[in-house]
């Protein structure tokens, strides 16, 4: 076998530049962003191998980072083999396409938006996450359709026959034609998914089950949670966007109530606006909480900056008025001390580690006080022939004590507002 060269089929993964500009404008510090971005980098399989930076009043409108940075940057691309340039602020038209003229091919030019866009495209797993992905790409890439038909735009130069039908022109609209179209399509299909997932959002209110979101910035650790909460095996992963589709599973609290508990996509600074927007059905199951754990990753020094743009996306969804716990996770990774100090500063959250299980018990404790917060005590008395409502009451409240006599089932227990209303016709005391 020393006669034979081994060769890796293993794919080679891309060389990436990171470029930052610092307006002094920014919530965050260019080298954290800039972290971040690297990490964005490597979720995509790429691999960071430089950074640049520049400290500009503003940005430059034709290329970003102005004409003298872009020599620099092509200097940098051309000696260290640079396959992709990766902006961390989101790139006009205009600006993308004299830079990737400067660079020249086979270069490409990408920023944040884009980046996102492609992990989010490599990550959604069902019919609707992957529309939500392609309409949040389409409607970025519409206003980017531009040169792909220039070899057409050639022949309206030199004059003669047919050039004054404006080919290039005509096949450029035609090509937007099509994406709009696509578009209305896409926002069509995800209205009908919708109408069917507020359909299955209002059988679970109506059914008087008490449920909760998991919510915070990306890599916090909210599947993890999840699966250590109920026992699941719910898809997860140190990376960035490792789950983009909401996941619901039950579980019971000692009390005998059972509630559901909902992992949804995470959050980031700079999320796509376009992304927020196709992501709403999926989002909503965060605005038909009744309680939203707010998970923080409690060994990261920039958690409040995270924990800001938790909640500015939040209140672009119409869920800042749910009640909310801080839950800090991956306590196992602190000291004593930087965890009492911790503690000390955010004395009304839960300290957790999903992976050690250390805390659930507390976490479920709260959950239960919070469940419990609105309950109402009343004595009932239940047909037999009701026994689906005898279900619910086990299943739904916290039963007291129970008596089975003649007329039926008389049951004291403590109960929502919802499930009140349902028992309201056969209460004998409240």
């Amino acid at each position: 076998m020393g006669r034979f060269k081994h060769i890796s089929t293993a794919p080679v993964p891309e060389r990436a530049l990171i470029v930052g500009v610092d307006t002094g404008k920014g919530d965050w510090p260019l080298e954290d962003s800039l972290d971040e971005l690297a990490r964005l980098v490597n979720t995509a399989d790429a691999v960071v191998v430089a950074r640049e930076t520049q400290r500009l009043d503003a940005p430059v409108p034709k290329t970003f980072v102005g004409s003298g940075k872009v020599e620099e940057l092509v200097g940098i691309v051309r000696r260290m083999h640079i396959d992709i340039v990766v902006f961390d602020d989101e790139l006009t038209p205009s600006q993308q396409a004299n830079l990737e003229k400067a660079f020249g091919d086979p270069v490409k030019v990408i920023d944040r938006t884009a980046l996102i866009l492609d992990i989010f495209g490599r990550h959604a797993t069902t019919r609707e996450g992957r529309l939500q992905v392609q309409l949040a790409q389409l409607q970025y890439l519409l206003p980017r359709l531009r040169g792909m038909w220039s070899h057409l735009m050639g022949e309206q130069t030199r004059g003669g026959i047919g050039s004054r039908f404006g080919q290039g022109e005509s096949q450029l609209e035609v090509d937007r034609r099509i994406v709009r179209d696509r578009i209305s399509q896409l926002k069509h299909e995800l209205e009908r998914l919708e109408t069917r997932r507020t359909t299955q959002s209002k059988a679970r209110w109506d059914s008087g089950v008490w449920r909760v979101a998991l919510a915070g910035y990306t890599n916090a650790g909210k599947s993890t949670l999840l699966n250590a909460l109920t026992n699941s095996g719910v898809y997860a992963k140190d990376e960035l966007f490792a789950t983009l589709d909401p996941t619901t599973r039950s579980i019971d609290l000692a009390e005998g109530r059972k509630i559901t508990l909902t992992d949804t996509v995470g959050f980031i600074q700079k999320l796509p606006t376009n992304l927020v927007e196709s992501f709403k059905s999926t989002l909503a199951e965060v605005r038909a909480a009744d309680l939203v754990l707010e998970v923080v990753d409690a060994g990261d020094e920039n958690w409040r900056k995270k924990a800001e743009a938790v909640e500015g996306i939040l209140s672009q969804i119409g869920a800042s008025g749910i009640r909310r716990v801080l839950v800090f996770n991956k306590c196992d990774l602190l000291g004593q001390d930087e965890l009492s100090e911790l503690r000390g500063s955010e004395p009304q959250a839960v300290f957790v580690s999903a992976a050690t299980s250390s805390g659930l018990a507390g976490l479920l404790h709260r959950i239960a006080n919070e469940a419990s917060a609105g309950d109402v005590t009343l004595t009932a008395r239940i047909p037999y022939e009701k026994g689906m409502l005898v279900k619910m009451v086990h299943e739904r409240c916290q039963v007291i004590r129970e008596q089975y006599e003649d007329g039926g089932l008389l049951v004291t227990c403590k109960a929502s507002e919802r499930m009140a209303a349902t028992l309201a016709p056969y209460v004998t005391e409240a």
